[in-house]
C-alpha cells in the first residue's frame, strides 16, 4: 500500500513502548502527529560491486518528502511482525523478490523517526522496478560518495537512513 499523503484507506499501526511491546493501535496519521513509538523495516540492497541501492523518497510522502533513503523501507502495519513486512515492502517499492539478512535492529528515538528499526540485507544484480508512487528515482551510489554526501548535506537523507548508513559503514 502506498504510504502517501494521498492514501484514501489509512493504515493501522501497532503502538509500542520502548521495549517493543504492543500497547495500542492507532492510525498512521495519529501516531505520526502524536510522536507515538511504533516499528518499521529497511532494506539495503547491493549489487555485486557492492554499491548500495539508493532511493529519493516521493514528493507526496507525508515524511522526509524528496530526500534519500534506503532501498526500500516502510512500516509494520497492525499484526504483521517485522520478517514480513521486509520482503512485502521490497516486492512493493521495487518488485524485487530476494532472500534477506537481518542485520540489526535499533531502537525507537528521534533519529529513527520514533520507529523501533530492523535493518536488512540483499544482494542482486537485477534492475529493480519502482513503485512512482513510492520513489522519486532510484541510483547505485558508491559507499563512500554517499558518507562524503552525508558529511556534506545531512539535510538530503531522511534520519532513520543517517542512522542506518552509520552503522553499516561503521562511521
Amino acid at each position: 500500500m502506498p504510504a502517501d499523503a494521498s492514501d484514501s484507506a489509512e493504515e493501522t499501526f501497532d503502538v509500542v513502548d520502548e521495549q517493543d511491546r504492543v500497547v495500542g493501535r492507532a492510525p498512521r496519521s495519529e501516531v505520526h502527529r502524536r510522536g507515538l513509538l511504533h516499528r518499521a523495516v529497511h532494506v539495503f540492497v547491493f549489487d555485486p560491486a557492492g554499491r548500495l541501492l539508493v532511493q529519493t523518497r516521493s514528493a507526496t510522502k507525508d515524511e522526509y518528502p524528496l530526500t534519500y533513503t534506503s532501498s526500500a523501507s516502510g512500516h509494520v502495519e497492525s499484526g504483521e511482525d517485522y520478517d514480513t513486512t521486509a520482503p512485502r515492502e521490497l516486492a512493493e517499492e521495487l518488485g524485487l523478490d530476494l532472500p534477506l539478512e537481518r542485520l540489526a535492529k535499533f531502537p525507537a528515538n528521534p533519529e529513527t523517526a520514533n520507529e523501533h528499526t530492523v535493518l536488512y540485507r540483499a544482494t542482486t544484480d537485477r534492475e529493480p522496478t519502482p513503485d512512482p508512487d513510492e520513489i522519486a528515482e532510484v541510483n547505485w551510489r558508491e559507499m563512500r560518495e554517499l558518507l562524503a554526501e552525508l558529511a556534506g548535506h545531512p539535510e538530503r537523507f531522511s534520519p532513520p537512513f543517517r542512522v542506518l548508513l552509520r552503522f553499516v559503514t561503521n562511521t
